[in-house]
């Protein structure tokens, strides 16, 4: 581990032993893919005696955050996470609003961006997963995206049940390197997708990821800034002429 990764894990295990010291409920920031796997590789088995949970307020969710409960806490106990719902005032005259642009008129906000979880645009607007002690401000000051004037109101994440779009992928590939798989997920050359990677764009469970060669292996979650992401499902043998049968879920 590097220094900004040792610490975040010591950073973890203080939450843990607040939450053991104190006896109540601590959650902590929203963690990448990569951090959520730093937790779960070097934290838990330094955890005192409590409970923990990566919730990100639905079961998919990439961004999640660590809920530390004292033991013999349950359900009664809700994570301080809440749903945003942000939709134009005017259908009519709204923009196509991106990922981007959503997470581009928080940060104006001055909102950190692990007080975030997921952002999902739609046609209708975009919904959002944040800390509760956010949420107020965000309802007030998001007020346009854009040039597009929104509304942002709170809604029940007890009721949120999201399940995004996928679609399997399966074909062959020459082998299990990062460049080859991108180019049978989005249909590319390898030499094509070169400046992806050597240009800090992909990212591997959440760390960026420098190096063609980089092997992939089951239920890596790959992102490719201005491509999408996809989860590398399965390698099922070799064919005859010697390639590798591979599997993947496309997120649409």
């Amino acid at each position: 581990m590097n220094k900004e990764e040792q610490m975040l894990c010591s950073h973890l295990e203080d939450l843990a032993n607040a939450c053991y010291q104190r006896d109540r409920a601590v959650i902590s920031d929203f963690l990448t893919l990569n951090e959520q796997n730093l937790f779960l590789s070097f934290c838990v088995r330094n955890l005192p005696p409590v409970t923990y949970e990566l919730i990100g307020g639905y079961e998919s969710a990439e961004r999640k955050a660590v809920y530390f409960q004292p033991i013999g806490v349950g359900r009664e106990h809700p994570a301080p996470l809440v749903l945003l719902r942000v939709k134009p005032v005017n259908r009519k005259f709204a923009e196509d609003l991106s990922h981007r642009d959503y997470l581009g008129s928080l940060m104006n906000l001055g909102i950190d961006r692990c007080k975030l979880g997921d952002l999902i645009p739609s046609e209708e607007g975009c919904l959002i997963i944040c800390q509760e002690a956010v949420s107020g401000f965000i309802c007030e000051q998001l007020t346009r995206v854009r040039h597009t004037t929104v509304l942002c109101e709170i809604q029940e994440l007890s009721e949120f049940d999201f399940h995004p779009e996928t679609k399997q992928i399966s074909g062959t590939v020459a082998s299990l390197r990062l460049d080859a798989v991108i180019g049978l997920a989005f249909s590319s050359s390898r030499s094509k997708l070169t400046g992806y990677i050597e240009g800090e764009k992909v990212f591997v469970n959440g760390k960026c990821i420098t190096s063609n060669a980089y092997p992939l292996k089951e239920n890596d979650l790959v992102s490719v800034r201005g491509l999408g992401k996809f989860r590398f499902l399965a390698s099922n043998g070799q064919t005859k002429k010697g390639r590798l049968s591979v599997l993947l879920e496309l997120f649409i």
